[in-house]
This record gives structure tokens, sequence and C-alpha cells, in this order.
């Protein structure tokens, strides 16, 4: 029955996910730069802040930085963390009796999936599709990939989106 259940939901939340494989491809809008002839930058135009650079220009110890601050288990999850989530819902029991917002569980994959292919809603079908997108992800993209993109593409803070631009 139990397996049943796990077949059941992934077969229902599975449905209608959006194309994962689009973030192979994937190239986000940068700042374009108007520069005068003397190299003097005049302007900036850009709906959101960003500067891709590719995970081979990004150090080190930012990389290894995020990875303790967000995801410490990166390189040997499928893509979620069972026992985070097990012990977010534990807490989040508490939390949510006394009004407060749920505690977040998300692996570094899981927020690249939120961030780029679903929305911010917070509810348990958004968690689901979530994990159902994380996993497919981590079978499609190398570690690397998944870090240039989520690296480049979170928000940062003051109009900031990724390392670079912050």
């Amino acid at each position: 029955a139990g397996c049943g259940a796990v077949v059941l939901t992934i077969w229902y939340f599975g449905r209608n996910l959006p194309d994962y494989r689009e973030l192979a491809h994937y190239e986000p809008s940068i700042t374009t730069r108007v520069q005068a002839g003397d190299g003097r930058l005049l302007a900036e135009y850009a709906t959101k802040r960003r500067v891709f650079v590719p995970i081979s220009a990004i150090p080190k110890r930012v990389i290894d930085a995020f990875i303790a601050a967000e995801d410490k288990n990166f390189y040997s999850e499928p893509g979620f963390d069972p026992l985070a989530i097990l012990r977010a819902a534990i807490v989040d029991v508490g939390r949510l009796q006394r009004g407060l917002r749920p505690e977040g569980a998300s692996t570094i994959t899981q927020q690249l999936a939120k961030n780029m292919l679903l929305t911010n809603q917070l509810s348990i079908k958004r968690k689901i599709r979530e994990i159902l997108l994380a996993t497919r992800i981590r079978e499609s993209l190398s570690n690397d990939r998944i870090l240039e993109l989520y690296l480049n593409q979170i928000y940062l803070g003051a109009g900031a989106y990724g390392v670079a631009e912050a």
C-alpha cells in the first residue's frame, strides 16, 4: 500500500511538470552595458542585475561557502535530502501552531528548480513538484552545471542576482 501511494503520488504530481531539460541550454538575461569609446561605462540596462559567469570563474572558496551554508550533502544526495525534509516537517508542526512560516529543507538543486521552473507558492504540492524536478535535474545535469546555474540565478539582495553581480 505504501509503495502504491508513492507511485501514485509521483504519477499525480509528475504530470505537467515544467521541462527541466531546458536548463541544459539556459542562458539568463544579463545586464546590457553601454560604454563610451574610451571604455567608460555610460549606462546599464536590465530588469534584473546579473552578470553570468562560468563555474570555472567562480572562486572555489565561494562555491564551498554556498555548499556549506545551503547544502552540505550536495555531492552525495539525489537532489533532495530526506532527513532534512523529515527534520523540517517535525519542526514545522510547532512553527505552524505558533503562526510562524515553515522552515525550509531545500537542497541547492531544489532551490534551482523552484527559482527557475516553479513559483514561490508555499504548499505541499509545490514541494513535491520541486522534489520530483530536483531528482530529474540531478539525473540530467552535472553537479558543476547545477552549481553554475544556481550561483548565477540566486537573488542576493540589493537587486543583485548571482554571485558576480553581488
